[in-house]
C-alpha cells in the first residue's frame, strides 16, 4: 500500500500503546503557569508565550536544565493528579488505549515533596484513566545522575506502594552514569518481580557499552531510545532473538540531537526488531504520539503496513498480560480493516 494512505487522520485513529512517556515531561505551559499561581511560586515567567520561549534546548543537558526547575510548581497531591490527567486527555485524543507512565520520584523528594504525595496523585489519575478509555500504569524511574544509594533509598520508599507500580526504569543524564552503577537496585527489583527498562539515549559517550551493559549484565526487558544499537550487529541480533523492545522517540531525538534517528528506526523495523514510537516529553518537544508517528512516516516514506507494525510492536512489548495484548491487537486489526 502506498505512502499516500498514511494520513495524519489514519494514524490518529489507530489504537496505540505508549511506552516511553515521562509524566513530568507533559507539563504544558498553561498548566505550569496555573500551578505556579496556585502555589505562589515565582517561575520567572508570567505568560504562556514566556513559558514556551523557555522551552528551548539543543542537547540532553540543556533540556534537563529547563526540565527539572519546571517541576517546582508541582507541590501537592492534586498537582500530580492534574498533571497526569491533562496528559491522559491528550492521549485519548491521540488514540492511546494503553500507556505505561514514567515518573521520577527523586525529582520531587529531593526538593521536599514526599514519595507518598507523588505516587498518590499519579495513581488517582491512573484509576480514572479507564473513564477516558485508557488502560494506564506507572513505571518508577531512578535518576541516574543521583547516587546508587539514593536509588536504593527510593526503592525502599516505593515498597509500601509496590502494588501501584508496574515496573522500574532509569533515566536522566547518562554521562558518567552507566547502567552498572545501578546493578544492585535493579537486581533487587528483578528479584521482586518487576520488569525493568533503562534509557540508553542517542549518541551518548559509550553508547554501545551502555547498551551492552543494560542488555547482557542488567538484563533489561526493554531499552528506552537505544537506536545506537545498530552499531553492533550482535546486539541487534540479541534483542531480535529475545523480543526486547526499543521505545524510540523521533521528535525528541530531533530536538536534542542532529536528527530524529528515523533511518535507524526504519532499519531496525525492517530487520524485525520490536521498535516502537513514543512521544517522550511531549510538552517540551511539541509533539504527541500521533505526530511522532506521522513525521516519521512522512520523512521516511513508511507504508501503512510499517506504521501499523510499529503500533503492534508497542502492544507486543508492553508489560501487560498476553490476554490483554490480544484484545488490544484485535482492536488494531479491526481498525485497519475499516480503513480504505
Amino acid at each position: 500500500m502506498s505512502n499516500s494512505s498514511v494520513t495524519h487522520e489514519f494514524i490518529k485513529g489507530l489504537p496505540k500503546a505508549e511506552l516511553h512517556l515521562h509524566l513530568e515531561g507533559t507539563l504544558e505551559p498553561d498548566l505550569k503557569l496555573a500551578l505556579a499561581e496556585k502555589n505562589g511560586i515565582d517561575i520567572g515567567q508570567s505568560t504562556i508565550e514566556e513559558v514556551e520561549a523557555s522551552y528551548r534546548f539543543d542537547s540532553l543537558s540543556s533540556f534537563l536544565a529547563v526540565y527539572y526547575p519546571a517541576m517546582n510548581v508541582l507541590q501537592d497531591e492534586s498537582d500530580f493528579y492534574e498533571l497526569a490527567m491533562a496528559y491522559l486527555r491528550r492521549a485519548k485524543d491521540n488514540g492511546v488505549v494503553h500507556v505505561e507512565l514514567f515518573f521520577d520520584p527523586q525529582a520531587h523528594t529531593s526538593r521536599g515533596v514526599s514519595f507518598e504525595t507523588v505516587i498518590k496523585g499519579y495513581h488517582r489519575a491512573v484509576e480514572e484513566a479507564p473513564s477516558l478509555g485508557i488502560d494506564a500504569a506507572l513505571i518508577m524511574c531512578f535518576l541516574r545522575d543521583f547516587s546508587a544509594e539514593s536509588a536504593m533509598e527510593t526503592y525502599e520508599q516505593a515498597l509500601p506502594h509496590k502494588d501501584l507500580i508496574l515496573g522500574i526504569g532509569l533515566d536522566s543524564d547518562e554521562r558518567d552514569n552507566p547502567p552498572l552503577k545501578f546493578a544492585e537496585v535493579f537486581a533487587r527489583a528483578k528479584a521482586d518481580g518487576f520488569p525493568v527498562a533503562m534509557h540508553c539515549d542517542i549518541d551518548q559517550e559509550n553508547s554501545i557499552e551502555h547498551i551492552r551493559q543494560a542488555l547482557l549484565e542488567i538484563g533489561v526487558d526493554r531499552l528506552d531510545h537505544g537506536t545506537n544499537i545498530v552499531e553492533d550487529p550482535t546486539l541487534v541480533a540479541y534483542v531480535k532473538e529475545h523480543g526486547i523492545g526499543l521505545t524510540c522517540c523521533p521528535a525528541s531525538n530531533g530536538f536534542v540531537g542532529d536528527d530524529m534517528k528515523g533511518k535507524e528506526i526504519v532499519e531496525l523495523l525492517t530487520e524485525g526488531v520490536k521498535v516502537t514510537v513514543n512521544s517522550d516529553d511531549p510538552a517540551y518537544f511539541r509533539s504527541y504520539i500521533s505526530n511522532d508517528l506521522y513525521i516519521l512516516a512522512k520523512k521516511y516514506e513508511l507504508s501503512r503496513e510499517q506504521v501499523v507494525q510499529l503500533v503492534r510492536n508497542s502492544f507486543e512489548v508492553s508489560w501487560i498480560s498476553d490476554e490483554a495484548k490480544a484484545v488490544f491487537l484485535a482492536r488494531v486489526n479491526e481498525y485497519v480493516a475499516t480503513q480504505n
